[in-house]
């Protein structure tokens, strides 16, 4: 006996052969954003430059130049992923026989499929001349910032072989400097070039350890006092002073350097949470634009 069958709907599926996915709107839609974010970094790197100054109390400080910086990165994303969506989503051709929700959909993903076409490109082509466009100005402000710390730290790291044409120099220098300056012409070529050595190797170390050993500080006054013609007591007095200095680089390097890890720290997570809401309005401006291309072949066809 034969099943019947003649109620049941047996008309096999169809699926369209051609792809949901439109290119063409999406790659035009990157290009647009690539170009926008690079006009505006131009933009703002000329912004940038004009608040900065090497003239002390002439500019902005480092706080409103960093949230400057932040502020403008994040309108550039913002601005770039708006118009690049939009023309990802406006440029499309009709979807024929396609339910309003998922053309919708598809819409939404044209304009993130742009955006993160945008953001390869940005990085990837871009990506190292944006940042020399944006370190110029950061450079030039931290240089001027942390000019003096950035010697002491590099002091601090140099080794005892290169000592005499590093920062520490300038202070080996101040501790053997003479009370006469005729005695720097009188002076043994051989034994200053051992003293200045050995008080190298101290200050380092002093620098890398943070402190200075009883022996060591003996033994470095007597070295001034030999060197200057000094007594022992103004020997240790200049020693004194000099370690007080050497020391207090190395704190204003340190908080330079925790400044700089702050910063960074700050920008990555601007960086971020600016990249996910940039690809939040990239979507929604493809999907009005998308709309609006709907609407608009509509009324077109209605009037005719």
């Amino acid at each position: 006996m034969q099943p019947i069958l003649s109620g049941v709907d047996v008309t096999p599926s169809t699926e369209s052969s051609s792809t949901a996915v439109r290119w063409g709107p999406i790659i035009a839609g990157a290009s647009a954003a690539c170009t926008l974010t690079f006009i505006l970094m131009l933009l703002g790197s000329g912004l940038g430059l004009t608040m900065i100054s090497p003239w002390s109390g002439s500019g902005a400080s480092i706080t409103t130049f960093a949230v400057s910086t932040a502020v403008w990165l994040i309108v550039v994303q913002w601005l770039s992923s708006g118009v690049g969506g939009y023309l990802a989503g406006r440029l499309r051709t009709k979807w024929v026989g396609v339910h309003t929700d998922e053309v919708y959909f598809r819409d939404t993903a044209h304009g993130f499929l742009a955006w993160a076409f945008a953001t390869l490109l940005v990085v990837g082509v871009l990506g190292s001349t944006l940042s020399a466009i944006v370190g110029s100005g950061v450079q030039a402000i931290s240089t001027v910032a942390s000019g003096a710390a950035t010697g002491a730290s590099a002091g601090a790291s140099a080794n005892a072989g290169g000592a005499a044409d590093n920062a520490t120099s300038y202070f080996v220098d101040a501790l053997f400097r003479p009370t006469a300056p005729a005695k720097v012409a009188a002076a043994n070529p051989q034994s200053d070039a051992a003293a200045t050595a050995q008080a190298s190797h101290i200050l380092i170390a002093s620098a890398a350890t943070g402190e200075v050993s009883a022996d060591d500080k003996t033994y470095l006054t007597q070295l001034v006092a030999a060197r200057t013609g000094l007594s022992e007591a103004d020997a240790k007095a200049r020693v004194d002073a000099i370690l007080a200095r050497v020391q207090d680089a190395k704190v204003k390097a340190k908080q330079a350097a925790d400044t700089a890890r702050k910063a960074s720290a700050t920008f990555a997570l601007l960086g971020a949470l600016s990249l996910i809401i940039g690809a939040f309005i990239a979507s929604a401006a493809a999907a009005l634009g998308g709309r609006q291309r709907d609407d608009e072949e509509a009324v077109f066809v209605t009037s005719r």
